[in-house]
């Protein structure tokens, strides 16, 4: 083994990790030693992080591309009308037009139409 062997916090899975850290976190706002953030330390701490960020350009490049995508592929389901979109989901109306009940979806089929001896019944 070249590097150093992991020990304590660092041999513990992420989840028990996170879960000491937030412990000790609660405890620290408990007994009022936690660092607040003012308006300006974090607006600060943002920028900083944007610059870092921003000089890997391979990295923007590749956030770019994938926003063009998604805005070329919204604007395609646009131009189509909405056929298929992935977000639609089929929604069953009761006869009587109440929405206020929660329908089951449908799957592959069109609502049932009234007969004709049921629409006449009304």
């Amino acid at each position: 083994m070249t590097g150093k062997s992991r020990r304590g916090f660092a041999s513990m899975d992420p989840t028990r990790q996170r879960e000491i850290a937030s412990k000790g976190g609660r405890a620290a706002h408990e007994k009022g030693t936690a660092h607040e953030w003012s308006s300006d330390e974090a607006r600060n701490a943002g920028r900083k992080g944007g610059v870092t960020v921003s000089r890997d350009r391979a990295h923007m490049a590749a956030i770019g591309r994938e926003g063009g995508e998604s805005r070329s592929a919204a604007a395609r389901e646009a131009r189509m009308g909405g056929r298929n979109a992935e977000r639609e989901v089929p929604m069953q109306v009761a006869r009587d037009g109440d929405r206020s009940r929660p329908a089951s979806p449908v799957a592959d089929r069109a609502p049932e139409m009234p007969r004709s001896d049921e629409s006449s019944a009304r």
